[in-house]
């Protein structure tokens, strides 16, 4: 195939697939034909670029260009100025928050520059779907490596020595559990590539199959070796279509090279990989669960010990590791367990992918190595939060993670210093809060998920968490009493120590996390009957400030429930009887007129009412004679309101 004179590297993972991207690379390929540069330019799908947050993107290669936020509508042009003519379009590139000017290189955007790829170290770069194109980037070669030269006990040594740890969610020393299987007499063995992704706002498993899949596969066969396997499954959650297809066409490809299947590269190892979708149960994220749904039984836990590596599938001795560890595992064979051990810190090596989202400016998939400063995520790499307002907590680990407040941000992102600060690695899921988050509230979301997954079996889980949602529903709804603080940490206590597996052992943990940090949020909510951050419903009303209301109708015609009060340039009034709490007042006002507020009981209390809708001109007089009798100064939130910027005023 000749050398194109440019290389289109287009995102085509779930999020910018979501936006477009398939479309776009028609309209592509479409204007490239029109003026005949199909023989000078390429479209290279890839997997998630990892800047999540401008999608759909692409980059141009072999310059380095970054285009994001593309619309088919903008194709043409692009196609004219740049590639016809040689002239990059600036308007499609990346702009920094604290500057205007473009930044055209990737290479020279903050949100890479301090990442270190190596489990990701092709995303964007190969098209995941031609296993050519991994194998020219060194793909397999760990496994040609491994079969003629390495024995399974030195592959076991070479891991153990690397101090890669499971990246899952426990941190259980990858090299220690395969030697446990290994060890076991019991034969067949199995291998099990765990992808069943359930925490809110994680996706690093999903984009690691899009764009990668291979890494998996021989990460996998290299485990299989080490343990004796001939086995492999891979449980991937039924609502990854994407992933599911792309890890279906590596795994074709991987047997039609020899790859996988019998006597692989004319070796005496047999091994296969068989693709098993699971139904979305959270718990099943849990290794015994797990290995029940495959086994197709209901997914339960079960007591441990024994363990899955002694007794798992089928009563086999059975490896479950998180998929990207194994995608970790070709690269330490190929460069070695002392270099991968001397990134990281003493007890944490290499590094660990997380997906940022939440109230960050940068959203998106970032690998970087262990112990990096909890600050130099959020700040640096993050581009710090919208509307610069302060940073208030990162919630990690899912549902079974903590929230890390503020006061913390220095802290190292490895293992022991999440776990001490009452959070926890988990799968790699971070999600950041702002000023506006109630910390109550976010304990509640999780406590209502946690309950909602529990499978049911043992009672400290199935009723402990409804008993925790019931007593968080109350305090945000204003009838919080006094000692419920102190129920709320006994009892999560208590399921910690009385449940049967992971989901129950650290269920409590986002209550803990935040009675530790935010305990005078629970006390306002209990004591004053108020929400500080003005989220919990029962808590707040919605206002129009008479001295800003210029009778435009536009929240009148917005409310859903006609709660809002007012002709054309008469003063608008909410009927708090009717207000269900919405919110869409308060988006749809006009970011120049900013009249809709959101208030506090106790602020609401001390508000004085207008006896009804009057004309705006008839209350600037009044106003103006009486001396302000009516003045009007509640608390204004200072709200996102970019996405609405164009509303206008009749």
């Amino acid at each position: 195939m000749a050398v194109r004179r440019i290389d289109l590297m287009l995102c085509t993972g779930t999020g910018c697939v979501a936006g477009g991207a398939f479309r776009i690379k028609d309209t592509i390929e479409n204007e490239i034909t029109k003026y005949g540069l199909q023989n000078e330019v390429s479209v290279v799908i890839t997997g998630c670029n990892g800047s999540c947050g401008q999608g759909p993107l692409m980059v141009v290669q072999p310059d380095g260009i970054f285009y994001g936020w593309l619309k088919p509508e903008d194709i043409p042009f692009l196609v004219q100025e740049h590639f016809l003519k040689g002239r990059p379009v600036k308007r499609l590139m990346f702009v920094p928050l604290e500057r205007k000017e473009p930044v055209p290189l990737m290479s020279n955007i903050p949100f890479f520059q301090k990442q270190m790829l190596i489990v990701l170290r092709n995303k964007g770069i190969i098209d995941p779907e031609k296993i050519d194109e991994y194998i020219a980037r060194d793909g397999y070669t760990a496994i040609e490596k491994v079969l003629p030269l390495m024995k399974p006990d030195e592959v076991i040594e070479e891991i153990m020595r690397s101090g890669l740890r499971g990246r899952g969610g426990a941190g259980f020393p990858t090299g220690r559990k395969w030697k446990v299987c290994s060890d076991e007499r019991k034969f067949p063995k199995y291998i099990i590539g765990n992808c069943d992704e359930g925490d809110p706002g994680a996706y690093m498993d999903r984009s690691l199959f899009e764009s990668d899949p291979h890494s998996v596969i021989e990460g996998m066969t290299i485990a299989a070796y080490a343990i004796g396997a001939s086995r492999g499954y891979i449980y991937v959650r039924t609502e990854y279509p994407l992933a599911i297809r792309r890890m279906q066409i590596a795994l074709s490809q991987a047997r039609d090279y020899g790859l996988l299947g019998k006597k692989i590269l004319g070796s005496d190892f047999d091994f296969d990989v068989e693709i098993r979708e699971g139904s979305g149960a959270f718990v099943c994220g849990e290794e015994t669960s797990l290995i029940h749904s495959i086994e197709g039984k209901s997914p339960e836990p079960r007591q441990r010990p024994p363990f899955p590596a002694q007794i798992g599938i089928w009563g086999c001795p059975t490896v479950i590791n998180n998929v990207e560890t194994l995608a970790t595992v070709p690269v330490i064979i190929n460069r070695g367990a002392d270099w991968f051990s001397k990134i990281g810190t003493a007890t944490s090596k290499g590094t660990k992918i997380f997906s940022l989202v939440g109230k960050i400016n940068n959203t998106g998939l970032i690998e970087v190595p262990m112990g990096i400063a909890l600050r130099e995520i959020i700040y640096e790499i993050g581009g710090g939060i919208p509307k610069n307002k302060k940073f208030k907590a990162v919630q990690t680990g899912g549902p079974s993670g903590g929230c890390i407040p503020n006061n913390l941000i220095g802290l190292p992102i490895d293992y022991e210093s999440l776990t001490k600060s009452g959070s926890m690695m988990g799968s790699g899921g971070m999600i950041v809060m702002d000023e506006d988050t109630c910390m109550v509230d976010v304990a509640k979301f999780f406590i209502q998920f946690t309950n909602d997954e529990s499978c049911g079996k043992c009672t400290a889980c199935r009723d402990g968490s409804e008993a925790l949602l019931e007593v968080l529903t109350r305090i945000s709804e204003g009838e919080g009493k006094e000692g419920d603080v102190e129920f709320l940490e006994e009892l999560g206590l208590a399921i910690k120590d009385a449940s049967m597996c992971g989901l129950g052992t650290t269920l409590p943990n986002p209550i803990l996390s935040t009675v530790r940090y935010f305990k005078d949020e629970y006390e306002a909510h209990i004591r004053e009957k108020q929400c500080p951050a003005r989220v919990c419903k029962k808590l707040i009303k919605y206002y129009v400030d008479p001295d800003r209301c210029v009778g435009c109708l536009l929240c009148v015609k917005t409310c859903p429930v006609s709660a809002i009060k007012g002709e054309l340039k008469y003063i608008h009034i909410i009927d708090q009887s009717l207000c269900t709490k919405c919110g869409q007042c308060l988006e749809i006002c006009p970011p120049r007129i900013a009249a809709v507020t959101k208030l506090t009981g106790k602020e609401a209390r001390e508000l004085q009412s207008l006896p009804g809708p009057i004309p705006v001109a008839e209350w600037k007089k009044t106003k103006s004679a009486s001396k302000g009798d009516f003045r009007f100064t509640p608390y204004r939130e200072e709200t996102d309101r970019e996405h609405r910027g164009d509303n206008e005023v009749p």
